[in-house]
């Protein structure tokens, strides 16, 4: 029996609005690079994917620029509205290639900063798993409860229960391309992959991760996400 493959989807249809640019936040540039160019070629280069799928907006003027377009490991795809419509877009562009228990990581391309470590710790951890399930990080800070549309704190969380979600995200190829199928016709909110899994009714896992795997949202992620890239390159060097 053939081992299950990798096959890697990075959501990119987004157009980054709280990053108040000129561009997609994809775009951007750290170390004169493209951030979604830094994210794919140090994802790709760490694990042996079989292939790649970048869902795009309709509308990238962007991509032809970028040196991703001329890697012959990533094909593109037309993605939605939400980041689940992308995903499940992405999937389907698969659907010829990938089996059924294949493994599909699917990674924020605004998260540049992720580690080898990681992801060889989530390939590994996860390997012998029916479901899947996604590097997280405990939360560290005190959480409080505040009402919406209110000031006024109602209760202080427990924060040795929460985590918060990370990626890449790893789950078998028709497990979810069904999660995502049927939160999407019931109208569920999606927030990320996890949670079409869990609304199928299955438990994914959470595989500990640097919280310094940041997703790139506002200005000041850019900077902080330069340094991290430079700090690792550093130590690459030593």
């Amino acid at each position: 029996m053939n081992s299950p493959r990798l096959w890697l989807v990075i959501p990119a249809a987004g157009v980054g609005r709280r990053m108040a640019a000129d561009c997609p936040k994809q775009y951007l540039r750290i170390h004169n690079r493209y951030v979604l160019d830094i994210t794919l070629s140090r994802v790709l280069d760490f694990a042996p994917f079989a292939g790649c799928v970048v869902a795009l907006n309709p509308e990238d003027g962007y991509w032809s620029e970028a040196d991703a377009s001329k890697d012959p490991r990533i094909q593109t795809c037309a993605g939605g509205q939400e980041r689940a419509d992308s995903v499940l877009a992405a999937l389907q562009a698969l659907d010829a290639r990938a089996a059924d228990d294949d493994w599909v990581l699917v990674h924020d391309v605004a998260r540049p900063c992720l580690m080898a470590e990681d992801l060889t710790r989530l390939l590994e951890r996860l390997a012998a798993d029916e479901v899947g399930g996604l590097l997280a990080a405990p939360v560290s800070d005190t959480i409080k409860r505040v009402p919406k549309g209110r000031d006024q704190v109602t209760a202080t969380e427990d924060r040795s229960l929460l985590w918060r979600a990370l990626t890449p995200q790893m789950f078998r190829y028709r497990t979810l391309c069904a999660a995502l199928t049927q939160g999407l016709q019931a109208g569920q909110p999606i927030t990320d992959e996890a949670s079409a899994i869990e609304l199928a009714g299955l438990i994914p896992r959470v595989v500990e991760g640097r919280p310094d795997n940041l997703k790139i949202t506002v200005p000041a992620d850019l900077a902080l996400a330069e340094f991290i890239l430079g700090q690792s390159t550093a130590r690459d060097q030593q």
